[in-house]
């Protein structure tokens, strides 16, 4: 493919840039896809070295445009690896050119790293899946735990605790479980269980498990396993969880979206180890039920709720940031509500801890939702409550900034307040219970906060991620060009090539979780995760905090991801809004 060795032309009236081909920018990623192309930016690289090394670091365009100047100088015939390697060539011979193709693309990548590195991604940005404009943003939403509330592991600690002896107290379950405790990075968020078969495993977007992410207790299952027992690693629609990521189908496969399933996951495979070292023949489904009773009875019978309120600067941090949110907004007329499933007290408590005792004066609350039933239930009205805690019983006519109210629903809301539609921006941690509904049926937009995604964009960023990721890139090029060779010494040569591009996948799950990998990927496809957060959430960021580094006039816009059959030579979305580091939102440590 030929690159337009043409820059568009500036507009009448406007003096030309001195590089005008610097308004070209390109993805990486697309441009590695592209056969021959490292290849040929690196040719270009290499004949221009103070040239690219200056404007690398502003715009991959700049190389992209040099390398369309050098190709129009040449017919297009062939890639830079079939006119090195002549099929007409013997078995040694040819083995010779591949092994030479693959270590001159190999130092053509390692050149162009440092370059790629010094445009890491800033993770206080906000990512769009959907073009968002705050301009018409006048009502904003949020939830409370994990949304504008922030909790330190210990919390995950807690859960697991006090589940793990509900079981051995109320279920019976063996003492010996008190051995077992949380292991703080064992699961990923977006994990799915098969109930029946007792396994924890990572799913793709296209419904494939994920190799070598199949978890049967502590242990990984052999991949012979796996496929014998799914007959491949295709999870039938009729076996997965429905819609909104429950089991509707015989209790089949149960998906755990929020980030409170950690402990859950945990706790689910630490019994299993503990049943299968032992020896004990138990039912899974059993366990499963058992376990999820255990959990909910950890924030039901408000177990977990007093541990926190008695010692809350142990469990919840972040708060200065989450204050200077609802200030900015409130500072600029915006109105904002809370809708949560949590009690009164509990919200109560650590809203007084992050915002201060006034802080029910900035929004309207909704308290013991019980959402997602909030968004689609007409039969619960709102209902008061006082300070005490003491229920009314009068009718409510409007909702007011400074009262409690409880439970209601989502068209009682909408009568009340008049607010509706895409001025309501709603953040909540939970993509099914607390986007799905209200982008899918009432058009309000959504913003999913991943805590996660801080910690993934770091690895990214740095250099042994991107010297991977790039290498990878291009040796599945290299793959995808020479596989046309089909002598004997050649497969060979390829066969190796494909067998380090296997050791390097799973390289780069491990780099993000030495058992699941990232929350985002299976390998090259999005997660099944990935697949419902682009779907349900217009924008998605790591932390409310990042609203701070916005106003409100900004227009989120996605980047433009060419489709397979599209050229990947398409203009790259570079944010102008983020400084290079947003002001007071350096990443805490628990």
């Amino acid at each position: 493919m030929r690159l337009s060795a043409n820059p568009p032309r500036p507009p009448p009236g406007k003096p030309r840039r001195e590089h005008s081909h610097g308004a070209l920018v390109f993805t990486l990623a697309s441009l590695l896809k592209h056969k021959g192309f490292l290849q040929k930016a690196s040719l270009f690289y290499l004949h221009h070295p103070p040239f690219t090394s200056l404007l690398w670091k502003r715009n991959f365009g700049a190389v992209a445009h040099g390398v369309g100047k050098l190709l129009s100088r040449h017919p297009r015939s062939t890639n830079y690896a079939a006119c090195v390697c002549s099929s007409s060539a013997d078995g040694q011979d040819m083995t010779e050119r591949l092994r030479s193709v693959y270590n001159e693309t190999k130092r053509q990548t390692g050149d162009l790293i440092p370059a790629i590195t010094s445009n890491a991604v800033n993770p206080d940005t906000i990512f769009a899946n959907n073009e968002m404009s705050l301009r018409d943003t006048e009502v904003y939403g949020f939830d409370y735990d994990y949304t504008l509330a922030f909790y330190s592991r210990n919390l995950h600690t807690l859960i697991f605790n006090i589940a793990r002896d509900i079981l051995i107290t109320n279920h019976r379950y063996p003492e010996g479980l008190r051995d077992y405790e949380y292991i703080p990075n064992f699961a990923v968020r977006g994990l799915h269980y098969d109930v029946q078969k007792g396994l924890l495993m990572k799913i793709d977007a296209f419904h494939y498990i994920q190799l070598g992410t199949v978890y049967r207790g502590l242990d990984p299952v052999p991949d012979e396993e796996v496929i014998a027992m799914y007959e491949g690693c295709h999870v039938p629609l009729e076996n997965m969880s429905d819609f909104y990521g429950k089991s509707s189908h015989g209790q089949t496969m149960k998906q755990f979206m929020d980030i409170f399933s950690l402990p859950e996951m945990t706790l689910l495979s630490c019994v299993n180890d503990f049943f299968m070292r032992h020896n004990i023949d138990y039912e899974p489904v059993h366990l499963y039920k058992d376990v999820k009773e255990a959990i909910r009875d950890v924030h039901v019978k408000g177990i977990m709720y007093r541990a926190v309120e008695a010692d809350i600067g142990k469990y919840i941090c972040y708060g200065e940031q989450s204050h200077a949110v609802l200030k900015k907004l409130a500072e600029h007329g915006k109105k904002m509500f809370l809708i949560t499933n949590s009690p009164f007290d509990f919200v109560d408590r650590g809203m007084n801890f992050i915002v201060g005792k006034d802080w029910r004066d900035c929004l309207i609350l909704s308290v013991q939702a019980d959402k997602p039933g909030f968004f689609n239930d007409r039969r619960k009205p709102f209902r008061r409550v006082t300070d005490k805690g003491a229920l009314l019983w009068d009718r409510i006519h409007k909702l007011e900034k400074g009262k409690i109210y409880k439970q209601g629903n989502l068209y009682e809301f909408l009568r009340l307040t008049g607010w509706g539609g895409s001025k309501v921006l709603y953040f909540g941690d939970h993509i099914y219970s607390d986007l799905a509904d209200l982008t899918l049926k009432h058009g309000w937009r959504t913003g999913a906060i991943i805590p996660e995604l801080r910690k993934e964009i770091k690895i990214m960023n740095t250099e042994e991620y991107v010297h991977m990721m790039a290498w990878l890139q291009a040796l599945t090029g290299l793959i995808e060009q020479m596989q046309v060779h089909r002598d004997p010494a050649s497969q060979a040569v390829v066969e190796e090539w494909i067998s380090e591009r296997e050791d390097m996948r799973a390289q780069t799950k491990d780099i993000f979780n030495p058992q699941f990998g990232s929350l985002f990927r299976t390998y090259h496809n999005p997660t099944y995760f990935s697949r419902r957060l682009s779907r349900f959430a217009d924008i998605y960021m790591p932390s409310i905090s990042c609203l701070l580094n916005y106003d409100f006039q900004h227009t989120f816009f996605p980047r433009r991801t060419p489709l397979q059959h599209e050229s990947p030579f398409w203009p790259e979305h570079s944010p102008t809004g983020v400084p290079r580091s947003a002001p007071g939102t350096k990443a805490k440590s628990d």
